[in-house]
């Protein structure tokens, strides 16, 4: 059936244990707008509502890029509301975009204010998402518990494997046939948050270690694409360690 013109168009996200009962109690509380329902947590999004993004970046450029890129053509619905990094490098690609830069510098000695200055612009810019497009800083617990479910990473490699730094170099030494990138949500345990979305390339032993990098960073910038796509369209469900993508 072809919904009225002007109808607005939202998705319903719910989760609850199976039970009887179920379709009756949500067709019940779309009709009514109100009920209660025993151990069952429900939220109504608005699909066209813009999300209020902050990307972080390093000195890496090519998930930046793409990412502001794919939402300059309507390809992803976000507000960037600031690209954020630890080195001043990369200004000029935010520029070009219209998107405002912040240069927040991390050493031993400033990470306590960087952490601030991070968690200022997420609650007075009322941000929705962040991303880290290759971040190469460590977010602390802190920030991890604030913002559970809200932080999306790239690995630059197919995890549980090849952790850590270097990963590419980690499997050009074990000769690998396959390499991708992993976008996954950030916890407080480096590397193990529930994974979102994988992407993979075949290789071979004529590839060295930075032409296998430079080969990841395809499959990086498409994970994480389709990760901040389905996150800003409400269609991830995560269940413990692990992910439902509804596509």
């Amino acid at each position: 059936m072809t919904p009225p013109v002007g109808a607005q168009h939202g998705v319903l996200l719910l989760s609850c244990p199976d039970a009887p009962g179920i379709v009756h109690a949500v067709t019940e509380l779309l009709v009514q707008q109100k009920c209660t329902i025993v151990h069952m947590t429900w939220r109504l999004a608005d699909t066209a509502q813009r999300q209020r993004v902050v990307i972080m970046v390093s000195k890496f450029a090519h998930c930046l890029n793409d990412l502001l890129f794919r939402n300059s053509i309507g390809e992803l619905n976000l507000d960037v509301v600031a690209v954020v990094s630890n080195h001043p490098d990369l200004g000029r690609i935010a520029d070009s975009f219209g998107v405002p830069f912040r240069h927040i510098p991390v050493t031993p000695d400033t990470k306590a204010e960087a952490v601030a200055a991070l968690l200022d612009i997420v609650r007075d810019e009322q941000v929705n998402l962040v991303v880290l497009a290759r971040y190469m800083q460590i977010l602390s617990d802190d920030v991890c518990k604030q913002l559970e479910g809200k932080v999306i990473n790239i690995h630059h490699s197919m995890l549980p494997s090849f952790k850590g730094a270097r990963p590419y170099h980690q499997a050009h030494a074990r000769g690998v046939k396959l390499i991708g990138a992993t976008a996954h949500y950030v916890t407080a345990d480096l590397d193990e948050g529930p994974i979102i979305e994988q992407e993979l390339i075949r290789v071979d032993h004529t590839l060295s270690p930075d032409q296998l990098a430079a080969r990841g960073r395809e499959a990086e910038t498409r994970a994480l694409a389709r990760a901040v796509r389905w996150h800003t369209e409400t269609r991830i469900v995560v269940n413990g360690s692990r992910t439902v993508v509804f596509q």
